[in-house]
């Protein structure tokens, strides 16, 4: 695939590839398309839940719930 860019642009993506370590434009590009897509996913998710039904009140009890729960899964694989 090849993409056309106006020089400002191009010069723009030179710069952030040197800059921020990239070897190739490719992978700045590519680096690019990965982050909207989990931008696209997390905005999926946020819209599933934001349709969804009220789930409980995330109350004290709950995050304590919650730690507890974390902790029990938790130490099985602290055992191996």
């Amino acid at each position: 695939m090849n993409i056309s860019l106006p020089d400002a642009l191009k010069s723009f993506v030179d710069e952030q590839v040197s800059q921020r370590g990239y070897g190739t434009s490719s992978e700045y590009v590519r680096e690019l398309i990965r982050k909207d897509q989990d931008r696209l996913q997390l905005r999926n998710l946020l819209l599933t839940g934001a349709a969804s039904n009220p789930a409980q009140p995330a109350d004290t009890s709950y995050f304590a719930s919650l730690r507890d729960r974390v902790r029990k899964a938790a130490k099985p694989a602290s055992k191996a």
